[in-house]
Order: structure tokens, then C-alpha cells, then sequence
């Protein structure tokens, strides 16, 4: 699925619903060549309860799994922006710090927000994370937890400084597990295997206009497959044509530009 998941969204509809869709459109065809069409009437009554049945089946599970990787896509979002603005907080809250100890978290957590948007998410789009990025996270715990002048003041900003870096650490923990999608390989599966045998099924029913009914099972297909191609699109959301961008870390760095700017 990584490869569809990678390429622009016009090619990887190109590949992933237009074979399937063809594919589909020549199965009626193909079982007219084998079997009569007074043979496949007969059939109607009986296939048409069952393939309702098989739709709706199918349909609710296709439906349960767009709706789980789209909120999972809309978690990443959140947690991209929870990061950003743990950041800027620790930022701002340096401020309140003795200017040798806040100007060293200030750096840190600068270093650690551009490497996290040149390293984090090229390494989040093959499936990894970066080695650079967790040690320039742990370079601003350095720079907090070293010694220093403490007055009463410094003491709660300190603490606060520390609470938001837990929280900025947390957020990119949980960007990284959700960078890994939410799909199990046996959900793919029985998605796979349910287009299928609901498509196939179409070709089985007889009806005199055999190019309408190979009109109305593309149809079908497209429809299926276009759902499926929403739940590979999203379902790593930090990769592909359709993903979560570093935009709101890239915002705040811009904002840390301007306030040290004469």
C-alpha cells in the first residue's frame, strides 16, 4: 500500500480505480461467454437477497474504516499543532529565566523545531522516525536542567517551562505512533477480499441489457474503490499526497524569527 500511498493522487487514482473499475466492467461479459442468460435468470430472485445482504455487510465495514483513519488523520493534525504550541510556549516562558539559561532553551528549542521539520517528516514518510530529532529534544532538557541562578521567580517559570516540555515530548511520541497507521494487515484483507466478492457477485444476475449491467457494476466499483483509496490515502497521515504537513512548526519558527528581529 506505501507505494499507492506516495504517489500524487491523480496517479494513484489512475492505478488503484481505474484497473479495478475495467476489470470489473469485462466480469459480465466474461461470465455471458460461459453461461446463458436464461440460466443466470434464474438465479435473480435468490442473488439479488443475498447481494443485499453482502452490501450492507460490506458497506458498514468499509464505512467503520474510513471513519476510524480519518479521526486518527484529524488526531495527527491536533497533535501536530499541540507540539507547535507546547513549543512557543517553553519559547516564551525562557523569557522569564535568567538570560544565559533562557537564551540556551530559546536555542534548543529552535534547533529542535527546524531539524523536526527537515528530518521528522522525510523519515515519517518511509515508516521511521529521526535519531536527530530525539537528541535535539534532549538537547533542551539539557539546557533546562542545567545549573543556573534560582530565584522564587525562576522556580515557577522553570516548572512551567518543564511541564510544556513534557507536553511538546508527548506530542511528538504520539505524532510518531500515529505516523505508523491504524490498519491492521487482517482489516486489509477482509476489505480486499469483501470488494471482491461484492463486485463479483454483480456479474452473476441476468438481465437482457448486458451493457448496463456492466455500466452499474463499474459503478459499484468505483465507489468501493475510491472508499479504499481514501482509507490507504489517509491512513499514514504524514505521508503521501494527502497528509498532515509541518506547517504549524514552521509557523512558530517564523514567529521566533520576527521576535528576534531588531
Amino acid at each position: 500500500m506505501s507505494f499507492v500511498t506516495t504517489q500524487p493522487l491523480l496517479l494513484a487514482v489512475l492505478i488503484f480505480i481505474v484497473p479495478a473499475t475495467l476489470l470489473a466492467m469485462a466480469g459480465p461479459y466474461v461470465v455471458r461467454r460461459y453461461v446463458m442468460l436464461s440460466r443466470l435468470r434464474t438465479n435473480n430472485e435468490v442473488a439479488g437477497f443475498k447481494f443485499a445482504t453482502i452490501g450492507v455487510l460490506y458497506a458498514v465495514m468499509l464505512a467503520f474504516a474510513v471513519v476510524v483513519v480519518w479521526e486518527k488523520f484529524n488526531q495527527a493534525d491536533s497533535v501536530v499543532a499541540s507540539e507547535a504550541a507546547s513549543a512557543a510556549t517553553v519559547y516564551r516562558l525562557a523569557g522569564g529565566l535568567d538570560p544565559e539559561h533562557g537564551g540556551a532553551i530559546s536555542r534548543a528549542v529552535t534547533v529542535y523545531l527546524t531539524v523536526a521539520v527537515s528530518k521528522d517528516w522525510p523519515a515519517m514518510e518511509q515508516g521511521t522516525e529521526s535519531a536527530e530529532v530525539t537528541e535535539a529534544l534532549n538537547d533542551i532538557y539539557v539546557a533546562v536542567l542545567k545549573p543556573h541562578t534560582s530565584t522564587a521567580g525562576n522556580s515557577v517559570a522553570l516548572a512551567a517551562v518543564l511541564q510544556q516540555l513534557d507536553s511538546l515530548s508527548d506530542a511528538r511520541r504520539e505524532r510518531l505512533v500515529v505516523a505508523n497507521g491504524v490498519v491492521p494487515d487482517i482489516i486489509w484483507v477482509v476489505l480486499f477480499v469483501g470488494a471482491a466478492v461484492t463486485i463479483g457477485f454483480t456479474f452473476f444476475f441476468g438481465t437482457d441489457n448486458l451493457f448496463a449491467q456492466s455500466m452499474m457494476t463499474g459503478a459499484l466499483a468505483v465507489l468501493i474503490f475510491a472508499g479504499l483509496l481514501t482509507i490507504v490515502a489517509i491512513d499514514h497521515p504524514f505521508a503521501g499526497s494527502v497528509k498532515v504537513g509541518p506547517e504549524a512548526l514552521s509557523k512558530v519558527l517564523e514567529d521566533f524569527a520576527h521576535k528576534r528581529a531588531p
